[in-house]
């Protein structure tokens, strides 16, 4: 869609030259001059010369001199003041039509790289589950995060000189949010569902929200999203796995630090040079721990291939959609939109892992669905006010 509208931007732009020009020439003192050069303009400068040896050339000299009147008369030269015609070119307010596509472009694009990013991480960590019998759940985020930082050190190559010392703390502070969010979440769903996960793990981002937002209004939709989490746990967390929930609210934390820092982090450093920095800061924190539980599995090349697909869709390409999305988004519309992320993981829980889930399970992940939208529109509207 920015192409569609940097097309057309260009279209008008295109069109333009000639009647910009034409208005800065009439605009000019100069430029009168260079209209001067018309038809128009040409004939007044042959009309002068013309008349001036009339009033010497007849006898009736007294008479004549009264017919130099005449010369006043070619108000011809008034005439180049008509290329005020130029003016037409104001025309060119129709490129302004395409004002609003490109509003509502850098209005939706955020949210459709945050859906994008959403829907790419889940189904990857669907299959990072698949992964793990065979390299364990830390095994699998020593290869996501170690593949993913190779891939993005490659295609960004960024630099690493001209940063102050608080460029590369916010770099670092990101790399250790984003290890530790994912050393969580993986030992979670490695005891209890994608689904279930997920949803205790967003109540991170919703509570940064609220906080960030300072709206009471936004109190309401905290509390339908712990109501939320509340059903899913049947009133307590006995049907799942209490180290699994616990790992998965920690999780949630993190992520709350990894938004703050991924925002930073994008507005620090160019492109994706500082995910490709702060990948490479978590890979190496996660290393240890990857080839404790691992070993020798981490090297097996179908392993491997299969890291580098979850690193793929688990990370350079979520990853990279988030960081475009919060250079144009705040921080507190973002952790609401990733409040979907339970019905997309739960749906990856479904297609790929056949996790079922009851009406119960439904029903609390559309109650904290609905919280991220009320707080989404809850936003939006004290943005226009």
């Amino acid at each position: 869609m920015d192409s569609q509208v940097s097309g057309a931007t260009a279209g008008g732009v295109a069109s333009a030259p000639g009647a910009r020009t034409g208005a800065a020439s009439v605009a000019g003192g100069g430029g009168v001059s260079v209209a001067g050069t018309g038809a128009g303009a040409g004939t007044a400068p042959a009309a002068g010369p013309a008349l001036a040896p009339a009033p010497g050339a007849g006898s009736q000299g007294p008479t004549a001199p009264t017919t130099p009147v005449g010369p006043t008369a070619p108000a011809g030269p008034t005439a180049p003041t008509t290329p005020a015609g130029p003016t037409t070119p104001t025309t060119p307010t129709n490129p302004t039509g395409q004002a609003r596509p490109a509003a509502a472009s850098r209005r939706f694009g955020p949210v459709a790289l945050v859906v994008a990013g959403g829907l790419s991480v889940q189904f990857g960590s669907a299959i990072a589950v698949l992964l793990m019998p065979r390299a364990g759940a830390l095994g699998v985020v020593t290869l996501r995060l170690v593949l993913a930082a190779l891939v993005l050190l490659l295609a960004c190559r960024p630099k690493v000189r001209g940063y102050s010392r608080a460029d590369w703390g916010t770099a670092v502070a990101f790399g250790v949010a984003m290890a530790g969010m994912n050393i969580l979440f993986y030992q979670s769903v490695d005891r209890i569902p994608l689904g279930a996960a997920v949803t205790l793990e967003v109540l991170g981002p919703l509570i940064l929200s609220v906080v960030a937002s300072r709206r009471l209004v936004n109190l309401l939709w905290a509390g339908l999203a712990l109501g939320g989490v509340a059903l899913l746990s049947g009133g307590g967390f006995e049907r799942l796995d209490p180290l699994g929930a616990g790992f998965a609210l920690a999780a949630g934390a993190m992520w709350a630090a990894y938004i703050v820092f991924s925002a930073r982090t994008g507005r620090r450093f160019p492109q994706a040079d500082g995910l490709a920095l702060a990948m490479a800061f978590g890979a190496v924190l996660s290393l240890p721990f990857g080839i404790a539980e691992a070993g020798d599995a981490l090297l097996v090349p179908s392993t491997i291939g299969l890291g580098l697909g979850i690193a793929l869709l688990s990370s350079v390409l979520p990853y990279t959609l988030e960081l475009l999305a919060l250079r144009r988004l705040p921080a507190p519309t973002f952790a609401v939109l990733m409040s979907l992320e339970p019905a997309i993981a739960a749906g990856a829980g479904f297609f790929i892992l056949h996790q079922a889930l009851s009406v119960t399970d439904a029903l609390a992940i559309a109650l904290v669905i609905g919280a991220s939208i009320g707080a989404v529109r809850t936003q939006r509207a004290a943005a226009v006010a």
